[in-house]
């Protein structure tokens, strides 16, 4: 067991530090209030690199593990978790096209992805089909050279930047059972018929937006149909959500962080009845929990991260990081906030966000009673254990 960070994943940490404290963290709070997009930061994110982390070195990507790439986003999402949710879909995409593509897809996209002149997201979701995706109703029909696609999705996270966007159809509704009948087409932007219809409310997670979009009558070369065979959608989207469990871990941690750090400053700056409130033991002991949760969470999820580099299927690891950094993360807004009193309510302060933010990583990805699923499918059927 190493608990220490490679000399270059530690320089890698230093630098998205330095980038959230200087470029996020002073803004993070105006701009989500004002609903402001964040444009000269993802500027700033594609001269890092950071939109070519998953992908390979022939494409001019960095090939980083995913160690690193947990790192990005807990570093991110201390900062604004918005702003890693941009980065979160771009490299679920990116990772799953890498991995599924075939070359000329890779060869068409990839390079344009790695620098950020491209984004993109991908679109399961769909009003009647969430957790469900055996369930969803778009449909592509083979139509000579081309799939025409009608349907429609929701919650697409760069839905108006994404350029291709994933969209998970069905291209065989006979087949059963139903997966089997699934294919992942990459639609490109301003294909006729393929419509953004709005931007989606939401309580927290700005920054970004989450879009509703439309299919009507859209075709698509059948060049752009993802590793250029029918049925494979599913088993090519659930890779991908392996990863994306370990995304919403890592931005879950980055949360706790910030709740954490922001509950240990405040609590060290207030006085009452003449002491710092840190002084009094009420106070200690939610520290104490919410400093001791955040380290068990991150051991969890940068063990999860591990497996993953070792080529092995995670659905175990990664859904228990999941699973368990979430949960930890709305803990520690919600006890933040009661070290705060009344200020943690106020929108001047940074908490009251983090509590809308963390909200979301129990449900995204998966909610948590989906993950527990998970994790007890994968032990009954013998494909983890608990121990070493």
């Amino acid at each position: 067991m190493d608990f220490q960070l490679t000399p270059d994943q530690a320089q890698f940490q230093s630098a998205l530090r330095d980038f959230v404290d200087k470029e996020i963290v002073p803004v993070a709070k105006d701009w989500e209030h004002e609903g402001r997009y964040p444009t000269e930061i993802v500027e700033q994110m594609k001269q890092l690199g950071l939109f070519g982390l998953m992908i390979p070195e022939e494409y001019g990507g960095a090939d980083a593990d995913f160690t690193s790439f947990t790192l990005m986003f807990e570093e991110i999402a201390r900062g604004w978790m918005g702003i890693a949710g941009i980065l979160g879909s771009h490299s679920l995409s990116c990772w799953m096209l890498a991995r599924h593509g075939t070359e000329e897809q890779k060869r068409k996209y990839l390079p344009e992805l790695a620098t950020g002149a491209r984004r993109t997201g991908i679109a399961l979701t769909e009003p009647d089909a969430g957790t469900d995706l055996q369930g969803i109703r778009t449909t592509a029909e083979r139509d000579g050279d081309s799939y025409v696609i009608n349907g429609s999705k929701m919650w697409i996270t760069n839905a108006r930047y994404a350029d291709p966007l994933p969209v998970l159809v069905k291209t065989d509704r006979t087949v059963s059972p139903a997966h089997k009948g699934m294919s992942v087409l990459l639609v490109e932007a301003g294909t006729p018929g393929f419509e953004v219809t709005k931007d989606i409310p939401k309580l927290g997670y700005k920054g970004t937006e989450s879009c509703e979009v439309v299919f009507d009558n859209v075709r698509v070369p059948a060049a752009n149909l993802l590793g250029g065979v029918e049925g494979r959608g599913m088993q090519q989207v659930l890779s991908a959500l392996e990863v994306g469990r370990l995304n919403i871990a890592g931005r879950s941690l980055g949360i706790a962080q910030r709740a954490y750090d922001e509950a240990l400053a405040y609590a060290k700056e207030r006085h009452a009845f003449g002491k710092p409130i840190a002084d009094f033991q009420a106070i200690q002991i939610k520290i104490a929990e919410m400093a001791t949760q955040l380290q068990a969470a991150r051991l969890l999820t940068y063990w999860a991260a591990t497996r993953l580099d070792q080529g092995e299927r995670s659905d175990l690891q990664t859904g228990m990081a999941k699973l368990f950094s979430s949960e930890v993360a709305l803990q520690a807004a919600q006890d933040s906030m009661r070290v705060h009193g009344g200020y943690g309510y106020s929108a001047e302060f940074e908490i009251e966000r983090l509590y809308r933010d963390s909200i979301l990583m129990t449900i995204g990805e998966g909610t948590s009673d989906i993950m527990r699923t998970v994790i007890a499918k994968s032990l009954v059927a013998g494909k983890g254990k608990v121990g070493w």
